[in-house]
């Protein structure tokens, strides 16, 4: 097992190699990315690798939870907004700019599922964790309009959840593969349907 690292310049070298090996597999993909790449691009030792990481996959699945906890952070303000049909618009016009500029790059969470899921169940792991709390974040946002009664009594905020970010994973997945942004787009359009239908009728104003 990899050692943690207790002084502030072992988790700086840690920390170093973990940023390394995630630009890689970014830029390269798993299968891509050597161990000797990772390590010239951290500019750190062989025995500094294999001081934190046994070996390859232990450090892919660091790569794992490192994706995860960067998609969520960079989310973090807009997932805080998906409380109300506008600030989940707000948020869903997010996802499709982000692809926008990031060239229809997809899902980096999703990316690194379909290339680790079946290789490692402890980066599996880690990345059903990331999806987890990206489901939460979803599912806090329609609880509070739930508890504002601003959704039908018969809605379930878990479910509308589940099927938004399901939608919005399809569509990352298709506008990685398509190369096209539109496609998160549809997906995106389609989610927000989804919370619209649930939400409660306005009163209609009096004549």
């Amino acid at each position: 097992m990899g050692t943690e690292p207790r002084t502030r310049p072992g988790r700086a070298t840690r920390e170093r190699i973990v940023r390394a090996a995630t630009d890689l597999v970014a830029e390269r993909g798993v299968a891509g990315t050597s161990l000797d790449d990772v390590r010239e691009r951290a500019h750190a030792s062989k025995s500094q690798l294999y001081l934190y990481f046994d070996d390859r996959d232990a450090l892919m699945r660091a790569v794992a939870h490192e994706t995860c906890d960067t998609v969520m952070d960079n989310q973090a303000d807009a997932l805080a907004e998906f409380d109300s049909l506008a600030g989940i618009e707000r948020y869903l016009d997010m996802t499709v700019a982000d692809q926008d500029e990031r060239q229809a790059r997809g899902c980096p969470i999703g990316s690194l599922a379909g290339q680790l899921a079946q290789r490692d169940d402890g980066a599996r792991l880690a990345l059903a964790d990331g999806f987890e709390r990206w489901e939460q974040a979803l599912r806090d946002g329609l609880e509070t309009m739930a508890a504002r009664g601003e959704l039908r009594k018969d809605a379930d905020p878990a479910l509308l959840a589940k099927q938004t970010l399901a939608l919005l994973e399809g569509g990352l997945l298709l506008t990685q593969v398509r190369r096209d942004p539109n496609e998160l787009r549809a997906a995106a359009d389609a989610a927000l349907a989804l919370v619209r239908a649930a939400t409660t009728p306005r009163p209609r104003p009096t004549p």
